[in-house]
């Protein structure tokens, strides 16, 4: 099976930005009609190729300009996301701007782009104010979360912070596993009462089973089955995490999970559009970026001593090794005792160029021909180190999942957590990693390259 479009849990982006695409195509087409770009009205608008083209560009360019600054990535409060929206309207409009200048599509282009964007800017505002009034009026799903541990707690935490997933918490249910009482901000149902009549009675639609350990009949199964078959949706805390965070945790995570789930996907079909879009991809960016190339070369020389590349073993697709080609940004004596180390934050090691090379990747760019060689993906888990790899697969449980891809110039660990170079940083990244793994997909890969750009340009969560 070929996969085009990501799991449920990451395409909330990809549909917000496709939507303001198809708005922001409606917005100049309703301006030309304005304006009498063609005359004949509506219709002739509509028949007009070029017409059509320049309002296919505007909302193309608008669309992936909220991509780009971050206002897909997650939700901004009130003034970033306003001034992060007025940049990609001065940007779009300018740019479509002239493009009809250029090409002398319309004697008035300053009048037509003003009013597009204004059409556009109303068109957002109603949508997003519609979402909203039927939130209201509609609800949101109710939520009964099984369990009275910490596990529970914090499911009910990330429920009221997460408002892509917005649900009323009923209440916890306590089971025979829960010896505690970890639990606050919600009532408590005792495990007397019935699963089944408390879904009727409090029209719980979701259920939450925040409990590890599920094992010995503890668990009101039956029960759960019977809510099951009635239509209301149960989540263990895997799944739970998959959908809200999107990572896979590996605490909580049972190898029967993995294996008799969906995802994983790595057929055929997908292997080649896999490889055809990173040779694309890797072509493209080489060609843009080699004038920056071409400058830390020279900047490389200029601050420190030594080879500008710098190359190092890696362990690839399969567990295979490899020489991971990087721009050096440490010092030639970083290592001179021989002793493999993870790289900190604000390392002494880095050099004065590496450190501006590490925060806006241009480090990683040689590793473009590593793509172009097959050793790499475009996106992908990061390779580590042998040493690294040793020690870290005794101590995260599915760590070797990892080496069933190509690593990646950038991946989802990337581009969704801080930087980090401990044994706790390395599992929260693997969470993210086993994500892709499970939901990799052609337009999954472009969201993160998307996203990529946002962690360059605003630093957030990235390495």
């Amino acid at each position: 099976m070929f996969r085009v479009f990501p799991s449920r849990a990451s395409s909330a982006a990809v549909y917000e930005a496709l939507l303001d695409g198809i708005l922001g195509f409606m917005a100049l087409l309703a301006a030309a009609v304005t304006f009498g770009a063609v005359p004949g009205g509506l219709m002739a608008v509509l028949g007009d190729s070029r017409a059509l083209i320049t309002a296919l560009g505007f909302a193309c360019v608008m669309a992936l300009l909220q991509s780009f600054v971050g206002v897909y990535r997650h939700r901004l409060a009130l003034v970033p996301l306003t001034l992060r929206i007025s940049v990609v309207v001065v940007l779009a409009g300018y740019g479509t701007y002239l493009a009809l200048k250029q090409f002398n599509l319309h004697p008035h282009p300053g009048p037509l782009v003003g009013t597009a964007v204004a059409y556009f800017l109303v068109a957002i505002l109603l949508l997003r104010g519609t979402a909203l009034a039927l939130r209201g009026v509609t609800g949101v799903p109710r939520v009964l979360i099984v369990g009275t541990g910490a596990e529970a707690q914090g499911v009910l935490t990330d429920l009221r912070v997460d408002d892509r997933h917005m649900r009323d918490v009923v209440g916890f249910y306590r089971t025979d596993l829960d010896t505690e009482m970890l639990v606050e901000g919600a009532p408590v149902f005792d495990r007397s009462r019935p699963l089944p009549d408390l879904v009727s009675k409090y029209g719980i639609d979701e259920i939450v089973v925040a409990v590890r350990e599920q094992r010995g009949g503890t668990m009101p199964m039956d029960q759960l089955l019977m809510c099951r078959t009635r239509g209301i949706k149960i989540l263990d805390l895997a799944a739970f995490y998959e959908r809200s965070h999107a990572e896979v945790p590996v605490d909580s995570l049972k190898a029967s999970w993995l294996v008799y789930g969906d995802g994983f996907v790595q057929g055929p079909l997908r292997r080649f559009a896999k490889r055809a879009f990173d040779i694309a991809s890797s072509l493209a960016l080489l060609l843009i970026a080699s004038p920056v190339m071409l400058l830390a070369v020279l900047a490389i020389k200029l601050d420190s001593r030594g080879p500008v590349l710098y190359r190092q073993e890696r362990v690839g697709l399969g567990g295979r090794s490899f020489q991971c080609v990087k721009f050096r940004s440490m010092r030639t004596d970083a290592e001179s005792d021989g002793v493999a180390r993870w790289a900190t934050k604000n390392d002494s090691r880095i050099t004065r160029v590496g450190a501006f090379m590490r925060k806006t990747r241009i480090d990683e760019l040689p590793q473009l021909f590593s793509v172009l060689r097959g050793e790499m993906s475009i996106v992908g888990p990061r390779p580590e180190r042998p040493e690294f790899v040793a020690k870290l697969k005794d101590q995260i449980p599915f760590y070797e999942l990892r080496h069933g891809v190509k690593p990646g110039v950038t991946g989802w660990a990337q581009v969704r957590f801080n930087y980090g170079g401990s044994i706790e940083d390395a599992r929260r990244k693997h969470q993210f990693d086993l994500y892709y793994l499970k939901n990799n997909s052609l337009m999954f890969d472009l969201q993160i390259l998307v996203e990529t750009v946002t962690v360059v340009l605003f630093r957030e969560g990235a390495v």
